[in-house]
């Protein structure tokens, strides 16, 4: 046999071996990076230009005395060589004759439980480090929550640093026993103990003569062996578009990976949403043309019919259809160093699919350490929680537990774009528990009467105000537009949604037909009035400058608007100070050519409730004062647990 068919069959042999993706995870100095280390100096996967710069480094930086500190070679970051602790995900491949490995080193600190789930997200099995001299800890129950959590079947218990309990099996059971009742709720289906000492490197590679009374498997006998084959759902076929391909007139396939089940040619298939029907008439691979295919392959798939089909569609099989709803339940994970705002709105990415998405409710925080529930209205960074979310059009699911591809999403901020959280869906939502649902005879009854099906809860929690009016009144020329546009300007650049009404404004186009008469000029406040409250109802601040000479006019505006969200201004100008700020209107009045003038040659009435009298000379301090007013009565910024 020549050397190149042993070459050919080597690679023709490494290729067909399957791949297990690992993760370690304990606590801090609990030896995960070191058990790694181990394991690929051990089996021999390190070069030699590697085993010289570890032993280099041992010397200089390592925490393991005269020995070679093994956690180097995971440990890449310079502040997790300096604080000897793991920080970010240390992803490391190697192989052996029987299997692949890609394994990630996850950190043990509760403070990069984001990093830890980041790790695990792909895993296939987790291997969980027990300080032999501590036994399980709240760490541990922390880690092992979060693989189930993940619907990680498959845990090694690695109780570690045997060596420094003088190999007790006593002390070994022990700790296996303490683990069966805290892992048994759970539901982790297969759970390994292994008694080691990752330093030495007992039971790691080949099993110790230091512990015979262990007569199971070494770590990596139980890596190459474990079985996950069965681990993936074959059973609903899922396959998630992720693009069309038209290389030619000719040819048209619908690309992407198959995330559960297994297609075979001449399957009747289903498109979704479209619910159109057709036939496979091809299953095109990397390889050729194939007559089946499976998990997680990526195949392009012709057929027989010309569908519309895009991408973020699903093909299924016409008996096993996924779920398709807007609205379901899940565990979310929050990842992003800004707390949840739960009125914002999100992208939310499933599979092939993308569209926006709110979170309606947190159900519950779960507390990692001790799987406690509590009540909370938003989640921090690394926090964990039941959420319902709704979202812009329907998508095609299974829980998680189920099938991990289409159970599982990632939400993102629309501006900053971060992935603001990581989700595993538990289920839709049963229709009665919908959350702020309102039905059919409740939602006629509301639309027929007028009212908004948006709460004012809600209104003050999307803009962060509450709506009132600020209505300010005075002679002409006392300076009611100046503060009023001043004002209109600070809060809107403080983030505010106002909207400001004046007399010139309204008088060209609402209330265009009328003159200055005493009735005329009541009904254009009177229209003001219905248009503030409107404005208010839809939590709009309003900012109004208008004369309102008579005191009983302005208490029927304040019960047009409601008192409790009426706010008046008086400012304090004395007839001089206005005759200078405005000599053309008053030159006019002198002259007989304009009549009934407030303040001249018709009475204006001084209010006695206004909230502030104001002198127009000192604007930037009345707007100080104006807005420091409404911050203390939690107008804006808004209190929304009010």
């Amino acid at each position: 046999m020549s050397q190149h068919t042993d070459i050919q069959s080597f690679l023709d042999h490494d290729q067909k071996k399957d791949l297990l993706r690992l993760l370690s995870a304990g606590s801090v100095d609990d030896g995960k990076s070191t058990l790694i280390g181990r394991l690929l100096f051990d089996s021999k996967k390190i070069y030699e230009d590697q085993l010289s710069a570890l032993e280099r480094d041992s010397k200089r930086i390592g925490h393991a005395g005269d020995q070679i500190d093994y956690a180097l070679l995971l440990d890449g970051l310079k502040a997790e060589r300096e604080q000897g602790i793991t920080i970010d995900v240390a992803y490391r491949y190697f192989s052996t004759s029987k299997r692949k490995f890609i394994i990630a080193d996850t950190p043990g600190h509760e403070q990069y439980t984001r990093n830890m789930v980041t790790g695990a997200s792909t895993a296939n099995l987790a291997i969980i480090l027990i300080d032999a001299r501590k036994g399980v800890i709240t760490q541990t129950r922390r880690h092992t929550f979060l693989v189930s959590l993940l619907g990680i079947k498959h845990i090694v218990l690695a109780v570690n640093k045997m060596d420094l309990v003088g190999y007790d099996k006593e002390v070994f059971d022990s700790i296996c026993n303490d683990y069966k009742n805290f892992v048994t709720p759970l539901g982790i289906p297969d759970i390994y103990f292994i008694p080691l000492s990752a330093l030495n490197g007992d039971n790691v590679v080949e099993n110790s003569e230091k512990m015979p009374w262990y007569h199971g498997k070494n770590l990596l006998q139980f890596l190459e062996e474990v079985h996950i084959g069965s681990d993936r759902n074959f059973d609903d076929f899922r396959f998630p578009v992720q693009f069309v391909l038209r290389p030619t007139l000719d040819f048209r396939g619908f690309s992407g990976k198959i995330a559960s089940g297994i297609l075979r040619k001449g399957d009747q298939v289903m498109a979704l949403p479209s619910r159109k029907t057709s036939s496979v008439t091809r299953i095109i691979t990397s390889n050729g043309d194939a007559d089946y295919a499976f998990p997680p392959q990526a195949v392009t798939v012709t057929l027989a019919d010309e569908i519309d089909i895009s991408r973020g569609d699903m093909i299924v099989l016409p008996e096993n259809q996924p779920r398709c709803d807007r609205q379901f339940e899940a565990m979310l994970v929050w990842m992003d160093e800004t707390k949840m705002d739960p009125y914002a709105q999100f992208y939310i990415k499933h599979t092939t699919n993308s569209t926006r998405a709110r979170i309606d409710l947190v159900r519950y925080q779960v507390d990692v350490n001790t799987h406690e529930q509590s009540t909370t209205d938003a989640l921090s960074l690394n926090e964990i929680g039941r959420v319902v979310i709704t979202t812009n059009k329907p998508l095609f699911f299974d829980p998680y537990q189920k099938n991990h591809a289409t159970g599982s999403f990632v939400l993102i901020d629309p501006i900053t774009h971060n992935t603001c959280a990581a989700g595993m869906i538990i289920d839709k939502m049963n229709p009665a528990d919908l959350h702020s649902r309102i039905s059919e005879p409740e939602l006629k009854k509301l639309v027929e009467g007028g009212k908004s099906l948006i709460s004012q809860q809600e209104l003050t929690a999307r803009y962060r105000q509450k709506g009132v009016t600020i209505w300010i009144t005075g002679l002409h020329g006392s300076g009611k537009n100046m503060l009023a546009f001043s004002l209109e300007r600070r809060l809107f650049d403080l983030g505010a949604t106002v909207v400001l009404l004046d007399g010139s404004t309204v008088r060209s186009g609402l209330t265009r037909e009328l003159d200055y008469s005493p009735a005329d000029r009541a009904e254009q406040l009177r229209r003001v009035a219905y248009i503030s409250k409107i404005l208010n109802d839809q939590g709009i601040i309003t900012i109004c400058s208008f004369i309102s000479a008579r005191d009983d006019i302005r208490k029927q505006i304040a019960q047009i608007i409601g008192i409790e969200r009426f706010m008046m201004i008086y400012m304090d100008a004395d007839l001089q100070y206005c005759r200078n700020n405005k000599p053309e209107l008053y030159e006019k009045a002198e002259a007989g050519l304009l009549s009934q003038l407030p303040g001249y040659d018709l009475v204006y009435e001084v209010p006695n409730d206004a909230v502030f009298d104001l002198k127009p000379e000192n604007l930037n301090e009345n707007i100080d004062r104006i807005v420091d007013y409404l911050s203390e009565k939690a107008v804006f910024p808004a209190d929304i647990n009010e």
